[in-house]
């Protein structure tokens, strides 16, 4: 199995990291997937996500949401948190990890991605070269082409837990 399918730090939930430390090792932007990374597929914005980033926001973090769905999808959930957005991002394609460093004001040392899912949001993270924190999908129920992905994320993942592990210190 190859790195670029390795995340930098594997944690249970978005909602468990400790941002606070991410901000005393220097990093100030918060690159997020939205599905199944903070709400389950499909749902609006929660009152969970929406304190989240209120304390992101406190912290001191930038924070892009970037999604390959499309803008009706996206757009009210980043309003809902105050968060900017990048919608039909093309994932795992770098150049949308790249815009949202631009639009925060960040670069690769200093931006980290949080996602759900291995072939889109790690690999992509790991191309623009970007860390990376995976992190267990919130709903067991999904769509049919990211259900047929999660068995080969199971075989990466026991590569990753046997040797792989970190390729940077992110937390």
């Amino acid at each position: 199995m190859g790195h670029l399918l390795y995340p930098d730090a594997y944690l249970a939930s978005a909602y468990r990291i400790d941002y606070g430390r991410l901000y005393e090792k220097g990093f100030r932007g918060l690159i997020f997937d939205i599905d199944n990374t903070l709400v389950p597929h499909g749902m609006p914005a929660d009152e969970r996500a929406v304190k989240l980033f209120a304390r992101l926001r406190e912290i001191g973090f930038q924070c892009v949401l970037l999604s390959n769905n499309k803008e009706p999808r996206v757009k009210p959930f980043c309003s809902r948190v105050q968060a900017a957005c990048i919608f039909k991002a093309a994932k795992p394609k770098p150049a949308a990890y790249r815009r949202a460093m631009e639009l925060m004001h960040t670069d690769c040392q200093t931006t980290v991605f949080i996602g759900d899912q291995i072939f889109t949001d790690v690999l992509g993270a790991n191309l623009a070269g970007i860390p990376s924190i995976l992190v267990k999908p919130i709903d067991p129920k999904e769509e049919i082409q990211i259900i047929l992905k999660r068995y080969p994320e199971k075989l990466v993942l026991l590569f990753y837990r046997i040797g792989g592990r970190h390729r940077r210190e992110v937390l």
